[in-house]
């Protein structure tokens, strides 16, 4: 269960609407948000409510109570990933709304698994509906639930996406984010694109360059922006811009693609971004 805590009392508001559970609640941590910035905690085993939560926020079905209706982008609201502590926006560049998170996950001598960081998914939903409206707009969010062509649209399409990566373990080095890109883009660029492609390839990772830091709680900001533009920052520094479809593609199927990182987050994903028809 997500739970949240006033460290202030504010006056009772008049009797709202009845809203489903999760709707109402995320309309009071809007509401708190108005004077201080608000965080929901999201466990891997409630992603049912972070779904319902996401969906009452961003529904243009519903109207918000009064005491509840500011502009999430101006309002701090976060979905805070319990197990690492990672705090993700609900919105990321006034229009990028927040589709899903999940963990990065990585053996360690075949013994165990540490946590190499946490990442959120954001989508322009507007991008969403000119791209895929016609083509899935007719079918629910369940119906599209693991539709194979439908998140192969969503990686191929111009749609703006950013995928928001916040270092959790400690001890982790840029040599090493560079290596693990080597092998994980590598391995995407030949899925998509065949072998020939190491120049691109050492075009991306060559932007992670040895003199750059990232302790625990760094940012990196993969975005795909018009144009099959592909966007690196790191803690808000722009280190890079490419122009490639094929790598923007390969950077995507990292996380939604059939064999994402996250399986759990990968169908959360799907979910929210079809709900944005």
């Amino acid at each position: 269960m997500a739970s949240m805590r006033f460290p202030f009392s504010f006056p009772q508001p008049p009797q709202p609407p009845q809203f489903p559970r999760a709707f109402t609640t995320f309309a009071a941590v809007a509401a708190v948000a108005g004077a201080s910035a608000a965080v929901v905690a999201v466990s891997s085993s409630d992603r049912p409510f972070l779904r319902n939560a996401l969906n009452s926020l961003f529904s243009s079905g519903h109207s918000l109570p009064l005491w509840g209706s500011i502009s999430l982008a101006d309002s701090g609201v976060s979905v805070l990933e319990s197990k690492t502590g990672a705090s993700f926006p609900s919105v990321l560049a006034s229009s990028h709304k927040l589709c899903g998170i999940g963990l990065r996950k990585k053996s360690v001598l075949g013994l165990k698994n540490i946590d190499v960081y946490a990442f959120g998914v954001y989508a322009d939903d507007e991008d969403i509906k000119t791209h895929l409206s016609e083509k899935y707009g007719q079918f629910s969010a369940s119906e599209l639930q693991g539709n194979k062509e439908f998140i192969d649209d969503l990686m191929d399409n111009d749609i703006s996406m950013t995928v928001r990566l916040q270092i959790v373990y400690g001890r982790l080095s840029i040599r090493s984010v560079r290596s693990a890109f080597e092998e994980s883009v590598g391995s995407r660029l030949q899925k998509f694109g065949g072998s020939d492609n190491k120049e691109l390839l050492q075009r991306f990772t060559s932007q992670f360059r040895d003199e750059i830091k990232i302790p625990r709680g760094s940012v990196i900001h993969l975005s795909r922006e018009k144009g099959h533009v592909l966007r690196t920052s790191i803690d808000g520094d722009e280190v890079g811009s490419i122009k490639s479809k094929l790598l923007c593609k390969s950077i995507l199927d990292l996380y939604v693609g059939e064999e994402a990182f996250d399986k759990d987050a990968k169908e959360e994903i799907e979910h929210n971004v079809a709900s944005y028809l």
